[in-house]
């Protein structure tokens, strides 16, 4: 079983570590609900350096515009979709 269900409502990870980070940085902090579980895959921020690793879960997360961007002039059905990794997930309550 997954850690997030789609329909959940959750968090992308406030953080902004070293290296080859794959999570968009204008996305982190925001919050937007799980469309999809994709699977088990390499992590991208351990592979870019060679090394082996766990995989990690990897979902679509889809984001209001206006929520990642407040002053979004655009229609209120606009969304972003982005494939994030499960150790930038953040659940919600």
């Amino acid at each position: 079983m997954t850690r997030f269900q789609p329909g959940e409502r959750v968090r992308i990870r406030d953080d902004y570590p070293p290296g080859h980070i794959r999570t968009p940085v204008y996305l982190r902090g925001k919050s937007g609900v799980v469309e999809r579980y994709f699977g088990a895959f390499g992590n991208p921020e351990v592979l870019a350096y060679n090394l082996k690793g766990p995989k990690k879960d990897l979902y679509k997360i889809r984001f209001q515009a206006s929520d990642v961007w407040p002053d979004y002039q655009g229609s209120p059905k606009d969304v972003i979709e982005a494939d994030i990794y499960e150790h930038w997930l953040e659940r919600l309550p």
